[in-house]
């Protein structure tokens, strides 16, 4: 059989052709970077669906039940409260029980609450929360002259 070209043209048509079939170096890296910029944004999805997934079957524990009782009445007293957290918000924070604190920050009933949540039998705090509540309707605090009771 015989050759119509010779070897060494042979040979680079043939490299030729190859050069034009396969990718550049250029060309995988781009197409790298976009696969894993395309499996990181699935892992974060994942990651975010499974987290979501684990809130749901815990319930998030929040000291703002417990400031909203007291900012919901118009009569505070300086004083420590506890108590548990079902009572307020049903079975499922059975297990958390709340620590409030009152004292009176101004003479003119100014009174600052500050909210505890914690797990029965554990000293971590898991919400604490404070607020600023004015109730002239309160008798009088340790700023006024007044005695207080801690419970």
């Amino acid at each position: 059989m015989k050759l119509n070209f010779p070897y060494e043209k042979q040979r680079a048509c043939r490299t030729e052709a190859q050069r034009r079939r396969a990718f550049s170096l250029l060309e995988v890296m781009i197409a790298i970077g976009i696969f894993f910029v395309a499996v990181f944004a699935i892992l974060s999805l994942v990651s975010q669906t499974l987290a979501n997934a684990r809130r749901l079957h815990r319930p998030q524990v929040d000291a703002s039940a417990v400031l909203a009782q007291y900012a919901s009445t118009n009569i505070l007293i300086e004083g420590t409260y506890s108590g548990d957290l079902s009572e307020l918000l049903g079975k499922a924070y059975q297990d958390y029980n709340w620590t409030a604190e009152i004292r009176e920050v101004a003479t003119n009933h100014l009174y600052q609450v500050e909210a505890i949540v914690q797990v029965n039998g554990n000293r971590e705090v898991l919400s604490d929360l404070s607020t600023l509540l004015f109730r002239p309707q309160s008798p009088a605090g340790s700023m006024d002259g007044g005695n207080f009771i801690r419970r």
